[in-house]
């Protein structure tokens, strides 16, 4: 589940840096019960926001597998992935993955 103090940095961030879209967000799933906290896509209003998991549900536009993405290199203005990385078993491969994809200039929010 989402802490509040993590919601509250994503929160701040979105506020604070110029984010451009899309925003693609890593471990997007949003665990039952816990949709006031974990659904960030409220927090960048007006720009497209994809959610990504390595499953489907709640919070899930399209299924990816952090350690092998199927998105283009260099092709990601924003990159949201908190909360998530604890869950991964080859951490370093899902890093090199978003650093990979992330844009030139682009921003990734860990």
């Amino acid at each position: 589940p989402m802490r509040d103090n993590v919601r509250a940095f994503v929160a701040a961030a979105a506020e604070v840096f110029p984010l451009s879209g899309p925003v693609f967000e890593f471990g997007s799933y949003v665990v039952p019960g816990q949709e006031h906290i974990g659904d960030l896509r409220g927090l960048f209003a007006g720009r497209k926001y994809v959610g990504c998991d390595m499953r489907e549900g709640p919070g899930v536009d399209r299924v990816e597998d952090l350690g092998r993405l199927t998105i283009a290199d260099d092709s990601l203005p924003t990159v949201v992935c908190v909360e998530t990385l604890e869950h991964v078993f080859e951490v370093r491969r899902a890093v090199d993955e978003i650093i990979r994809v992330l844009a030139p200039g682009g921003i990734v929010m860990i």
